[in-house]
């Protein structure tokens, strides 16, 4: 789960505001599209995408209703977008274990619940401020923010594990994990993962994970890095697919065209992903 921005000029297509555009790395005039993608092994593309809305679209219905923007759709945070295409998905079936996503999608609390609701675990990036109650023996815990918790543990909690492939070889960090407090499952832990850059330490991240029994860390490593994957979808949809080639104002020609964009990507993961796959068994079949 994830957002990139599409830069535009003017006012008149929907959505668009000054605002934060992780593609171009500062605040700018853009349309913010939500995205679920899924990935395995064999390959990640997209599975939904939803246009955000900043208040001062949805504050001003004479503005929507020129955009072509349904009466019905109110304002909904980036999460919420992501909830509701979460439902969806689940929903028609897509099978599913783990979920990832940064820091705006991990610290809000009711996506996270609503994973655990629908028997999806997963590691969540949070803020560094990010308060958790630490597992200590002690009858509730104690409180501490998620830099703290990950300062007190010692020096041998910390492991290097890989992160997965990256566009420069493998990604092996320090990881440490300690157990949190969470809603009470008898099949499933919940932790707080913590990462540090091998060459930098004071370089960390930190992680809301929820996790079957008795998890590696090193799983719990790899489902961090498949963040990533996002990120590359991103790029090879805008750079073969289009995804960001368009030039359309209106709520549905968006709709349309990223929808087309994605239609096209699957397809061109799928077929990568059936030539780089072995030939069948043709004595079994």
């Amino acid at each position: 789960m994830d957002e990139t921005g599409f830069l535009k000029k003017g006012t008149r297509s929907a959505g668009v505001a000054r605002q934060y555009s992780g593609t171009a790395g500062r605040i700018e005039n853009c349309q913010i599209g939500v995205f679920l993608t899924y990935a395995t092994k064999h390959g990640r593309t997209f599975l939904d995408r939803e246009l955000y809305l900043p208040k001062e679209w949805t504050g001003d219905p004479g503005r929507c209703a020129a955009a072509g923007i349904p009466k019905e759709r109110t304002f909904a945070t980036k999460p919420d977008l992501v909830i509701d295409m979460l439902t969806r998905a689940l929903d028609a079936g897509v099978p599913a274990k783990w979920a990832a996503g940064d820091a705006v999608y991990g610290q809000y609390y009711r996506l996270r619940r609503t994973l655990e609701e629908r028997g999806i675990f997963y590691v969540l990036a949070v803020p560094v401020t990010q308060r958790v109650i630490v597992k200590d023996g002690t009858l509730f815990g104690t409180e501490k923010r998620a830099d703290t918790a990950a300062a007190d543990l010692l020096p041998t909690a910390w492991r290097t594990r890989s992160a997965g492939q990256g566009s420069k070889g493998i990604r092996d960090y320090a990881w440490a994990r300690v157990r949190i407090n969470g809603a009470e499952d008898g099949r499933a832990e919940h932790w707080l993962l913590a990462r540090r850059n091998l060459a930098r330490p004071e370089e960390a991240a930190y992680f809301i994970c929820h996790t079957p029994k008795r998890v590696s860390l090193a799983e719990m490593a790899r489902v961090a890095g498949i963040r990533w994957s996002i990120e590359e979808t991103f790029q090879t949809a805008k750079g073969g697919a289009g995804l960001d080639h368009y030039q359309v104002r209106q709520w549905t020609g968006w709709y349309r065209h990223v929808t087309l964009s994605m239609l096209a990507h699957a397809f061109l993961t799928a077929v990568k992903a059936k030539k780089g796959a072995p030939e069948p068994d043709r004595k079994a079949s």
